[in-house]
């Protein structure tokens, strides 16, 4: 069977890492392993420059028809003057948004082989695996009003409104909980009920959702500040956490930073199954940024971006057990040595995008034999 992907590759190094996994689909492909038919498109800066808006029309019926997107990374100084509603991040929003994308599953993982690049002490992350659930489309980011207003005497009022609905807490609460009883069965809730209505809400709904579906799995309520604190203080004493959009934007940029470098880290973005099918609409992306400073230099960590691929296998196409050899790849090269700009050390052999992409490409031959 045929699986359509859409590559878009954004802005900066977004285009060079995308190339990479462009490799990576060809090997699967010319390995028979599977086949997968890609189209690409054009998304934040890119997509602006060519079209006047961060991602156009026939673009976004392309994503919504494909079996998976393929996300870079958007955004750079190039664009600051951009309106507001045509900024590069807005087209990553309205795929969030127009795909109904609402569970972001952010892993921070840190391979033994980069313990030592970790800003913490090695003993608190080595063997670091958490899995941040982040609600995606609602909360702050996308409720209304959301305006700037002019009240004279040069003064302006900024209006962000944070709203959630039981539904929208209650289903991200599921996937939280289905993902934790793959893993060690814990689940940590973040939210600030203690000052905000919409975290009294969350604390709510996830205990009721905890109650009647998912007692099994141990649930522990956390406020978000301390979550903060208590990733950089004892990070492996958590498993699962789930958490709203705004939280979980912050909690995982907190996160990533335990592995050694956002260049490691992948993420995967998700809809609701559709009953029919068991299909779910799915876009995947690493965390870190479009980095405009080292853009086309060939200096980027394609990492984070080949992990997002894994987790498409794993999510999108049922093919967990070659995600599991993916990985498994990335580490036989970190074990080398092998490393790019952002995560060298001492002693380590300093390598290319290019380098990298290869490298990873040839463990992974050696793995299928």
């Amino acid at each position: 069977m045929i699986k359509k992907l859409f590559l878009l590759p954004g802005d900066g190094i977004g285009t060079e890492v995308m190339t990479e996994v462009e490799l990576l689909i060809q090997w699967f492909n010319d390995r028979g392993i599977a086949s997968f038919e890609t189209e690409s498109g054009l998304v934040g800066g890119s997509a602006y420059d060519a079209h006047g808006e961060a991602i156009s029309d026939s673009d976004m019926a392309l994503a919504m028809a494909a079996d998976a997107v393929i996300f870079g990374a958007v955004g750079g100084p190039k664009w600051d003057s951009v309106p507001y509603d045509q900024r590069p991040e807005a087209g990553l929003l309205r795929l969030r948004k127009d795909m109904e994308l609402f569970a972001n599953l952010r892993p921070a993982i840190c391979y033994p082989a980069l313990a030592g690049a970790s800003s913490l002490k090695k003993e608190l992350v080595d063997g670091l695996d958490i899995l941040i659930v982040r609600e995606l489309t609602g909360g702050v980011y996308f409720g209304e009003p959301k305006t700037i207003t002019d009240l004279g005497n040069g003064q302006k009022r900024a209006i962000d409104t944070q709203i959630y609905d039981t539904y929208e807490i209650d289903r991200v609460s599921r996937v939280a909980f289905e993902m934790a009883r793959t893993r060690s069965n814990l689940v940590h809730s973040a939210e600030k009920r203690n000052v905000m209505k919409s975290g009294v809400l969350w604390n709510e709904v996830v205990t009721q959702v905890h109650k009647e579906s998912y007692s099994d799995v141990k649930l522990e309520h956390i406020l978000a500040d301390n979550c903060g604190m208590q990733l950089v203080r004892a990070p492996k004493q958590f498993d699962v956490i789930v958490t709203d959009n705004l939280f979980g934007d912050i909690l995982s940029d907190v996160a990533a930073m335990l592995t050694g470098s956002l260049g490691m880290l992948p993420s995967a973005s998700l809809g609701a199954e559709d009953e029919k099918t068991g299909t779910r609409k799915a876009l995947y992306e690493p965390v870190h940024g479009s980095a405009p400073d080292i853009a086309g230099k060939d200096y980027a960590n394609p990492i984070a971006t080949i992990g997002s691929f894994g987790m498409a296998l794993r999510y999108s196409f049922g093919m967990g057990d070659w995600a599991t050899k993916l990985d498994d790849a990335i580490a036989a090269v970190l074990d080398k040595g092998l490393r790019t700009r952002d995560l060298a050390q001492e002693g380590d052999k300093v390598i290319s995008t290019a380098e990298m992409g290869k490298a990873i490409i040839a463990e992974l031959d050696a793995i299928a034999g």
